[in-house]
């Protein structure tokens, strides 16, 4: 009699409640039982209600600031690997404190290095994530990590568009390597943005490099925080003489006014992934689920087989 493979239990943080039960509902099975407990100075402790002895377990969270929501995760880890998961697997759609990527300049910390011990020490045996912010991330842990590309959800909407005349942009330097890939793919133009920052959140100049004479241009970028580049660049295009000016960010932070900056901006529309709950509705914004590419790479690291075509980048 052929050995039968237990299913996997699926667990989600709190922050990330809605994307778990998608892609436990893509995946075919429930959300597992969680429990928090929460004291009144904001301490709080989870509780797995169900027995996970022996288990291989994907626990759901994007760890995006406050930092609550990495404590979540640091928190789910070690009390799985307390109760004797036998592969306890974050997945993080959206890893955070990634911008932090590696010292720009003196006394400074290397956030998502921290971040990335702080996950292997409690108890993550394996990462699953999307778009990271550098792609040398991978190389701060030493657990194996599937890095995942939004890639596979944007270009069929792209080509679903038929834009004529296409063409695509990096908002900087830093992005050049995604809008490459990006205009690989679609056939296209590249054209890339200049600027320079006065302080973080805060562009002093932005400069064109290319032509976007008539054309339909797509922003791409692996984060939108306060939209900030994105409009600024979106307003220059304009100016430049482009047709439209739509921009592709696979994780939606939007924060502060940045609902606001895009509906005063020249922007077409914004496509984003729900790696992190948009919260409002806004007819400039679109959301793009990554549940059902969530479920099937769990599904195939359960199985042991190849996620290979998920990496389009």
């Amino acid at each position: 009699m052929a050995y039968q493979v237990p299913e996997p239990k699926i667990f989600a943080c709190t922050q990330s409640t809605v994307l778990a039960e998608k892609i436990a509902k893509s995946y075919g099975a429930d959300l597992g039982n969680i429990r928090f407990s929460r004291y009144s100075d904001g301490e709080f402790q989870p509780s797995f209600e169900e027995s996970i002895r022996g288990a291989r377990i994907f626990i759901i969270g994007s760890t995006n600031p406050g930092p609550q929501n990495l404590m979540e995760m640091l928190l789910m880890l070690d009390a799985a690997k307390r109760a004797s998961a036998r592969h306890i697997t974050a997945v993080m759609p959206y890893f955070g404190w990634a911008r932090q990527d590696r010292k720009d300049k003196p006394r400074v910390p290397i956030a998502a290095k921290l971040v990335a011990k702080m996950l292997e020490t409690a108890g993550a045996t394996r990462i699953i994530t999307m778009d990271l912010h550098a792609d040398q991330i991978q190389g701060f842990f030493e657990k194996p990590v599937d890095h995942l590309f939004a890639s596979t959800l944007f270009l069929p909407y792209l080509k679903e568009l038929n834009l004529d005349n296409l063409c695509i942009a990096s908002p900087d330097m830093g992005g050049s390597k995604r809008a490459y890939a990006y205009s690989r793919a679609l056939e296209s133009d590249v054209v890339i943005c200049y600027k320079q920052r006065a302080k973080a959140n805060v562009i002093s100049h932005m400069e064109l490099i290319g032509d976007v004479t008539n054309k339909n241009v797509v922003l791409v970028d692996d984060l939108v925080d306060t939209a900030g580049t994105l409009t600024k660049a979106a307003d220059l295009m304009m100016e430049r003489g482009a047709k439209s000016v739509r921009a592709i960010t696979t994780h939606g932070l939007l924060s502060g006014d940045a609902f606001e900056k895009i509906e005063n901006s020249q922007l077409t529309e914004l496509i984003v992934t729900d790696s992190i709950p948009v919260g409002t509705s806004h007819n400039k914004v679109k959301v793009l689920s990554c549940a059902d590419l969530f479920a099937d790479v769990m599904h195939r690291v359960h199985h042991n087989t190849s996620i290979s075509s998920k990496f389009l980048m």
